[in-house]
């Protein structure tokens, strides 16, 4: 296995500079998830630092889900889970506003922008899920309730568009979503002039354009866009 490509650290105790350097070794060599990579003694001598100095950078790259221990191979490369870190810290009372409002409008952005996939995706089946929420939605008797179809309707949505990190993603957005909706007093719907409802969705989204879609997904969402400043 080469290890000249990987360059000596001066100062030992600096283990963000040993992190980084071990990155690059991983890319300039080419390393593929399922690949065994040297073991900690060789990565350490090679860099010219303590095995502890190389033992907590390595531990960085498994909390981030880049390397893993197995059985009778020793440490080998992963294919990180790009979404779990961050569902992790998602915590609206860790995030300062302006980095809220950044999540919420990339909320809406992503709302607006998956608008393609639907028309790309969707089928019968789809169609009749989302027709089976409206219904529900129809004889929904409290104001909870009707939160939870709308954000399953929502969610419907997500899973039409066939992008599963996108619908990820959305998960991982909710609790911001709902924590900036509750923040700003964000007028309901039906209090908006141009009002669409989700049954005028369905009935655009299986008959009519991805421009006309587009359009009423839009009014359907423009209590929250006259946030955005």
């Amino acid at each position: 296995m080469k290890l000249q490509g990987i360059k000596p650290i001066e100062n030992m105790t600096q283990v963000d500079r040993i992190e980084m350097n071990l990155h690059d070794y991983f890319r300039n060599e080419n390393f593929l998830p399922g690949d065994s990579i040297p073991k900690e003694i060789e990565l350490a001598e090679a860099m010219g630092v303590s095995r502890t100095a190389m033992r907590e950078a390595l531990t960085r790259f498994k909390t981030l889900g880049l390397i893993e221990s197995k059985k009778n191979r020793g440490m080998v490369m992963t294919e990180p889970d790009v979404l779990q870190n961050m569902n992790v810290v998602m915590n609206p009372r860790l995030l300062n506003q302006d980095t809220m409002q950044d999540f919420f409008e990339l909320r809406l952005v992503i709302e607006m922008g998956i608008v393609d996939l639907l028309y790309v995706r969707k089928n019968d089946e789809s169609i009749k899920k989302l027709e089976e929420i409206i219904e529900k939605e129809a004889n929904a008797k409290t104001i909870n309730e009707s939160l939870k179809l709308d954000i399953e309707f929502h969610s419907t949505l997500y899973k039409i568009s066939g992008n599963h990190t996108i619908e990820r993603f959305q998960r991982i957005l909710m609790p911001v979503f709902d924590y900036m909706k509750n923040t700003l007093h964000i007028r309901s719907q039906e209090q908006t002039e141009d009002y669409v409802s989700h049954k005028v969705l369905i009935k655009i989204l299986k008959d009519g354009t991805v421009e006309d879609f587009r359009q009423a997904m839009y009014k359907h969402l423009i209590q929250y866009f006259e946030q955005i400043k």
